[in-house]
């Protein structure tokens, strides 16, 4: 299956950090650390952005670090 990344879905969607950080009430620099996957994300706030992307979870790949796993195991 094809997956894209937090940044990709996020451009695809239109939106710019900034505007994402306002949406989901993060800072900026919180969206950037989910992207580069330097801040794990939590599966809630996953979950947010993929409403705010209209992009279904399991088409995002998330970085290494991320609560990927715990993701996917919630969804099963």
């Amino acid at each position: 299956m094809f997956k894209i990344t937090l940044t990709a879905a996020r451009v695809n969607a239109g939106y710019t950090l900034d505007e994402v950080a306002e949406k989901m009430r993060k800072s900026k620099s919180t969206i950037i650390a989910w992207e580069k996957g330097k801040t794990p994300i939590d599966v809630y706030n996953f979950k947010k952005l993929c409403e705010l992307y209209k992009a279904p979870t399991e088409f995002i790949n998330l970085p290494l670090n991320s609560t990927q796993s715990g993701i996917e195991q919630e969804e099963k």
